[in-house]
């Protein structure tokens, strides 16, 4: 049987090489396989954060009201326990879990900035908090650095194109600070949308699913993945893990508004698992 030789691999490993080693015939069906295995691949690389949402839709459906432990603090041990669980079974390297924690740290600080200005709260009361911030929601962001370090190791990334790596940590930086700053100074958002056009509009990202490379504007694919993450904030919020103002009388879908917030997150999320991570490629 084959094992994979290379350090630090998952199980997942193992099932991607019998995958990609399979050969259906030529034509529509070897198009519709790497299509299908396109798509086994990417939600292996949502596994943390398919995890956490199952987690979020399950307690709000099935969690006792009268629990003698909050549904809140419950969140946190799950959440920790499919870390736990994930590095147990090998279904995540330690690579991985380190850019995890780093998120987990980055969200943790936006948090507590965010909900002390009212930008959106976590109605339900726990023990396992930092002022008004349960520990689960850092989990949160960690599960969007667990995504891009995973797809980033499996689809092989190289970047052609890429800009001059100060260039990106310096956008990145402006980004997380106008988080916070706008709050008092001007809101720079549409100066930054305008910077990272001209930082990455010749950057593409190139991956393979099966046995050929395929390419596609970084740019693109980052809205891609704001996306989804836009979708899975709409789970979140309907779950009432939290609420952002004028869902408290009862829930309404997230505004498309917040999509422009999760494209620059995306940017800072790439430059901390490029630096993490370790495994940039340019071209």
């Amino acid at each position: 049987m084959h094992k994979p030789a290379f350090r630090g691999a998952t199980r997942f490993a193992r099932v991607r090489a019998q995958l990609e080693a399979f050969s259906p015939r030529p034509g529509w069906r070897a198009w519709t396989y790497e299509f299908l295995l396109f798509g086994f691949k990417q939600g292996w690389a949502c596994l943390f954060g398919a995890l956490l949402l199952v987690l979020l839709l399950g307690t709000h459906y099935l969690y006792p009201a009268d629990a003698a432990l909050a549904r809140y603090d419950f969140l946190v041990l799950g959440a920790v326990a499919i870390q736990i669980g994930m590095l147990a079974f090998r279904l995540e390297n330690i690579e991985e879990a380190k850019v995890i924690f780093a998120f987990h740290v980055v969200g943790t600080v936006m948090e507590l900035f965010k909900t002390a200005h009212g930008s959106w709260l976590y109605p339900e009361p726990s023990l396992l908090r930092i002022g008004a911030v349960p520990l689960f929601s850092g989990f949160m962001y960690a599960a969007v650095g667990s995504y891009i370090a995973r797809v980033w190791r499996i689809f092989a990334f190289r970047f052609p194109g890429y800009p001059p790596r100060w260039t990106t940590w310096a956008l990145a930086a402006a980004i997380y600070v106008n988080f916070f700053a706008h709050h008092w100074l001007p809101d720079i958002r549409l100066g930054l949308f305008a910077a990272t056009g001209l930082l990455f509009w010749r950057t593409r990202v190139c991956f393979t699913v099966w046995r050929a490379e395929r390419r596609m504007p970084l740019l693109l694919g980052w809205f891609l993945v704001a996306l989804f993450i836009w979708f899975a904030e709409n789970i979140g919020t309907f779950s009432k893990a939290w609420m952002y103002p004028g869902q408290e009388d009862g829930w309404e879908m997230v505004s498309p508004a917040k999509l422009g917030a999760w494209y620059l997150l995306m940017i800072i999320s790439f430059v901390l698992v490029e630096a993490v991570h370790g495994r940039r490629k340019q071209g």
